[in-house]
């Protein structure tokens, strides 16, 4: 993948973790993008963490439960920001 798109960073940390087994806030962001980041091309282990959405709110909670809710959307349209690059990128 083109390491310019936005949110990068997020993505290929989370593909790292995801390979490591590491449930990690970006390994579950990834997770959740999984259906359209494979037909993107990306490469993803076939065994993803099960209800990745929940399981990146509660990980977030953990932390902060405050600020959860605004923190999971943030990732979140982090992820689809990667994600609409990407496709306009592999036009």
């Amino acid at each position: 993948m083109n390491t310019a798109l936005p949110g990068n960073d997020l993505i290929q940390a989370g593909v790292r973790d995801l390979q490591a087994g590491r449930e990690t806030i970006a390994a579950l962001s990834v997770a959740v993008g999984a259906p359209r980041l494979l037909r993107l091309g990306l490469e993803l282990q076939d065994n993803l963490p099960p209800n990745p959405e929940h399981r990146l709110y509660e990980l977030l909670a953990k932390t902060d439960s405050d600020s959860a809710h605004t923190r999971y959307n943030a990732l979140i349209r982090r992820l689809v920001s990667f994600e609409r690059a990407a496709e306009c990128v592999s036009r």
